[in-house]
């Protein structure tokens, strides 16, 4: 059954339009950013180290494939995306919560409004 799961989610990602997968990546984030959390308040370091390392990731893969001169806001959205890997690092090195928390608060605005771009009428 494992397989099957495996193999509908790559061709998800495969088949997704650029618009798409950016909502995949920042609703991923966001689920990434929320159990990191919880784990910390939890006191599950092994999880929140890897929610968070993979927040930070997708993170980098956002920075990474931002088309910095494409339009206005993306130099503002890059020095965003460079905060929130400085900020992720920071909250698990020290184990804070409240960073993720922030990270999280952030991030879901910007989740919001990708979705209502990508999904609005052409």
């Amino acid at each position: 059954m494992t397989n099957h799961r495996d193999r509908y989610l790559q061709d998800s990602i495969n088949t997704a339009s650029p618009a798409k997968l950016l909502m995949m990546l920042y609703d991923r984030l966001v689920l990434d950013l929320m159990h990191g959390e919880e784990a910390l308040r939890g006191g599950d370091r092994e999880s929140a180290n890897n929610r968070i390392g993979h927040a930070q990731e997708i993170v980098l893969e956002l920075q990474a494939s931002l088309k910095v001169d494409a339009w206005d806001g993306a130099p503002g959205l890059a020095n965003l995306y460079s905060y929130l890997v400085t900020e992720l690092i920071g909250a698990n090195v020290k184990q804070d919560a409240d960073r993720v928390a922030g990270c999280r608060k952030l991030v879901e605005p910007l989740r919001d409004a990708w979705r209502e771009a990508a999904l609005a009428p052409a």
